[in-house]
């Protein structure tokens, strides 16, 4: 096989190098304030006492090399009937990606109009993401808020687990009732650790805070044998250094800090390290993706490639007012670039308005940035049969290869054919009323919306989930 493939590569051997120094000496001469009790005693047995002050830890070099060698080089990921799904880690690594994630509202597919993120949602767009190919997981899409406070993660996640089957990437915002969690599943599943297909996500603060609600769910998934994915969310010039460069140092300390930790908790525990690099805006207090900020997010993928260490990257997310020009501009540089790199996952597709809505509109037509990003990355065959001299000799100067055999066999699926948007001619867009194309993608959507099938045992598992939440309720 002669493929020929696109790749990006940014960092020379002597950057890695130096970003990795750039990080040491963030870890052992600032340090990272730790939050958790038991974490601050594991780390005082393996740095040495002199290295904690009151519950700021400096890590050494040695311990942070050992963990990078304990941590498992690939994941394998499975989904809810066991079935194996995708390995992140190794030669032949892509870009995996999902829908998500945590949004507060849910944008009206026919109005674009914000309304409060209810169960129904959850469970309509879990659906969304089970139903399309390319995405390979679906992260926890809102926080529904049509139930009672205090069970929002519950209902949340009963919702998440029950209406597909595909890989759950999950996040719990109340730290006190992710164990709860993690027993409701136990309660639907049995044994979540066997044929890991839930990977809880975890935030540490910036800038070098490992909190305590972190570190400690952290330690419940790993003991369950789960991977786990640790990811900073950093806004540059707030929370981190407004340089890419310095950006880079803080929060792969963060990272780094945080495998240690993983791997004190069990060495071999499978982690994935990344980071969600924004600015900040001075003028209007919003985050935002800039380019640079997918230059740090390909900066990371490199150093996890070269660390051996599974990759949780940005899907670009956040952009625009909906599934609009801001928010396509971002998704297609962020999509195309990650898939011409080091792999991973890419979990978080969708949200918009500063990620603080979801918009089924983005899901389905990031879906399709994504189709045409792989087709992109995976480049074409350069052999013989591909070329086919046999058949232009049979053609010959000046005919057609409308009715070539390799075109009879190739022309359904040997380009890109968008299922939202017809390849009209100017006329048949004039006859057609001159809609604009964000009018055929709401159509599609409402359309695509009217058939989610739900998994068949979708009423067996919500009954038990409902029961389990029942009991939970005081």
């Amino acid at each position: 096989m002669n493929n020929v493939r696109p790749k990006l590569s940014m960092l020379t051997e002597e950057q890695i190098q130096e970003i990795h120094d750039h990080t040491m000496n963030v870890l052992e001469t600032v340090g990272v304030r730790v939050d958790s009790p038991s974490a601050l005693e594991m780390l005082k047995k393996k740095v040495g006492a002199s290295m904690v002050n009151d519950r700021l830890v400096k890590i050494p070099r040695d311990v942070v090399e050992w963990a990078i060698k304990s941590a498992p080089k690939q994941v394998q990921v499975y989904d809810r009937r066991g079935k194996p799904q995708f390995t992140v880690g190794g030669p032949e690594d892509r870009i995996r990606f999902g829908i998500g994630v945590t949004a507060l509202y849910y944008q009206e597919p026919d109005t674009d109009t914000p309304v409060l993120f209810e169960r129904k949602h959850m469970r309509d767009m879990v659906r969304v993401g089970n139903k399309l190919p390319h995405y390979d997981m679906v992260s926890t899409v809102g926080i529904v808020r049509d139930v009672p406070e205090h069970l929002t993660d519950l209902y949340g996640s009963l919702e998440h687990f029950v209406n597909g089957v595909k890989p759950l990437v999950l996040l719990v915002s109340d730290e006190h009732k992710f164990n709860d969690v993690m027993e409701m599943f136990e309660t639907l599943h049995g044994d979540l650790g066997e044929k890991p297909f839930i990977i809880p996500y975890f935030n540490p603060v910036s800038p070098l805070v490992m909190n305590e609600g972190t570190v400690d769910k952290m330690k419940i998934a790993i003991e369950r044998g789960l991977p786990v994915i640790v990811s900073n969310y950093s806004m540059s010039g707030a929370t981190t250094p407004i340089t890419p460069a310095g950006t880079i140092a803080v929060l792969l300390a963060e990272l780094l800090a945080g495998l240690v930790i993983g791997q004190l908790y069990k060495e071999g525990a499978p982690m994935f390290l990344g980071m969600l690099p924004v600015y900040f805006d001075m003028k209007t207090l919003m985050n935002f993706y800039d380019p640079q900020s997918i230059l740090v997010n390909l900066a990371c993928a490199e150093m996890m490639a070269h660390y051996g260490l599974p990759h949780c990257g940005t899907s670009g997310s956040g952009t625009g007012w909906g599934m609009d020009l801001l928010a396509a501009e971002t998704y297609w540089m962020n999509t195309l670039t990650f898939s011409l790199t080091k792999g991973g996952i890419a979990p978080f597709v969708g949200d918009t308005l500063g990620s603080k809505a979801i918009s089924p509109q983005t899901f389905i037509y990031c879906h399709e940035i994504i189709d045409q990003a792989l087709r992109f990355s995976s480049g074409f065959q350069l052999d013989e049969a591909s070329v086919g001299l046999s058949e232009v000799e049979k053609v010959g100067p000046g005919k057609s290869y409308v009715s070539a055999p390799t075109t009879l066999k190739k022309y359904k699926n040997g380009y890109y054919v968008n299922p939202i948007f017809p390849r009209w001619s100017m006329e048949k867009w004039i006859e057609s009323g001159q809609p604009h194309a964000q009018q055929k993608l709401r159509e599609y959507t409402i359309e695509f919306l009217k058939d989610l099938p739900a998994p068949e045992d979708y009423e067996e598992l919500h009954a038990k989930g409902e029961e389990f939440i029942e009991k939970r309720k005081s």
